[in-house]
């Protein structure tokens, strides 16, 4: 390995713990220790903060500096770090032109070699059907929600579901007398293009889930709270039930049906549903729903031959879905019309 191989190498371990035994950094980089130390001079030199440990084989420690050095990335992180700028777009942060100059300040230093890779990264995101297309947040709110989750401060904001957060011209008092919500904000959620804080909700005794783009901080903050244990203590389940309508993640409805399709075809449009191939001709799907209607009606869209394997409830469904559709089909135009 050359000097500035072993450097690169030398700063990707220090990031990776947080403290590390000379010998074993020299054992790692297959240098003597007294090797280790002028690499370390040199990371210094460049603006890094590396500290001396205590102990009985003494090491080095990476610390966080107060300026930005000069950043040194191998092949695989400067691909990495310019493939998340160019789809930062999508996350619908308010950063796109940011991302856009951060982009092009990393592919004007980069050697011809590693740029015709990035050039070759091509990359279109385009929303699925049915899902929610990014919306655009002002950076400083999502900064606000952050700080207010570290420093365990409780939020006060207007929120509107229409978006329409109600404020008067450039931004001032609210139009209406509505009182700010108060909220102890706990976790900042990001999910298709969408921002999301989790929090309890002071007013309502629970927890709940709001639209970051429709959230209007209220300056300043208010008290400082004692951080809570989301129920089943793993957020993104919790955040998972709470899209599902429902306070656990799981679908309140779930049948079973024979689709008479292959279950090649019927797979690609599944979802979360589970497909199993019974002949290839046939196969049965298991599905849920927030309410046995929709979960029916959901199973409909294959237009295929279904026949219901269980529960009661979702033959009951089909029956009620049959007799408005008939309704529907003895109220509507004919050929004759």
């Amino acid at each position: 390995m050359e000097t500035t191989s072993r450097l690169l190498a030398l700063l990707s371990l220090l990031q990776n713990r947080r403290d590390w035994p000379g010998s074993v950094l020299a054992a790692r980089l297959d240098v003597s220790d007294r090797t280790v130390r002028r690499y370390i001079d040199r990371l210094r030199e460049l603006g890094y903060r590396v500290q001396a440990t205590k102990g009985p084989d003494g090491g080095y420690r990476l610390d966080a500096g107060s300026e930005l050095p000069p950043l040194l990335l191998d092949d695989d992180q400067a691909l990495a770090v310019a493939l998340a700028l160019r789809t930062a777009p999508a996350m619908g942060a308010g950063i796109a032109e940011a991302a856009v100059r951060a982009l092009g300040t990393i592919r004007q230093m980069m050697p011809s070699h590693l740029r015709h890779r990035l050039d070759a990264l091509e990359v279109t995101t385009v929303a699925r059907p049915g899902e929610a297309a990014p919306t655009d947040i002002p950076l400083e709110t999502l900064v606000t929600i952050a700080h207010a989750i570290r420093d365990r401060e409780t939020l006060r904001f207007d929120y509107s579901a229409s978006g329409d957060t109600g404020t008067g011209p450039g931004g001032g008092t609210p139009q209406d007398s509505r009182p700010a919500r108060r909220v102890e904000p706990h976790h900042l959620v990001s999910s298709h293009g969408r921002w999301y804080l989790l929090g309890w909700d002071l007013d309502r005794d629970d927890w709940r889930l709001y639209r970051a783009d429709r959230m209007r901080p209220r300056i300043p903050l208010g008290p400082r709270f004692a951080p809570r244990t989301v129920p089943g203590g793993d957020v993104e389940d919790l955040v998972a039930a709470r899209f599902k309508g429902a306070d656990v993640n799981a679908w309140p409805c779930r049948g079973s049906v024979i689709v008479h399709l292959p279950a090649r075809e019927v797979l690609p449009f599944a979802g979360d549903a589970t497909v199993t191939a019974i002949d290839e001709h046939t196969c049965s799907l298991e599905a849920g729903s927030w309410s046995w209607g929709a979960l029916a009606a959901w199973f409909g869209r294959f237009e295929a031959q279904l026949e219901v394997v269980g529960p009661a409830e979702l033959t009951a469904a089909f029956a009620t879905l049959a007799d408005r559709y008939a309704s529907a089909h003895r109220t509507g135009p004919t050929d004759a019309d």
